[in-house]
């Protein structure tokens, strides 16, 4: 079983920065591709950025250039910065992993943090 804990979410003015952590936890794993996600109340939950092992980024057209997903320091975690924010950006964020396994594939979740940006 592999958990995912999020942290960094918070309340910042517009034009601000916030950066959010992803954790990975658990044993016997690797760590395929990590990906933010964020989901806006009344909207569908979409990736915002995604980085798999080999270092090869992804991101949704509305943050390039703002937002820069990375692989942390420590082992199985990844960071999100995002600088010029905008009210927009408020939501949900959610840190989604693909982890291997025995061989096999499997997806997980965090809880999710909130980020809050004021015009």
């Amino acid at each position: 079983q592999v958990q995912l804990v999020e942290s960094g979410g918070g309340l910042v003015q517009a034009g601000g920065s916030l950066r959010l952590s992803c954790a990975a936890s658990g044993s016997g794993f690797s760590i395929n591709t990590m990906s933010w996600f964020r989901q806006a109340p009344e909207k569908q939950r979409e990736l915002v950025a995604s980085v798999t092992s080999g270092g090869s980024t992804n991101y949704a057209d509305s943050v390039k250039g703002r937002f820069t997903i990375s692989r942390g320091n420590a082992k199985n975690t990844v960071d999100l910065q995002m600088n010029r924010l905008k009210p927009e950006d408020t939501a949900v964020y959610y840190c989604y992993a693909i982890v291997g396994v025995n061989s096999r594939n499997y997806r997980y979740w965090g809880r999710g943090t909130q980020v809050t940006v004021s015009s």
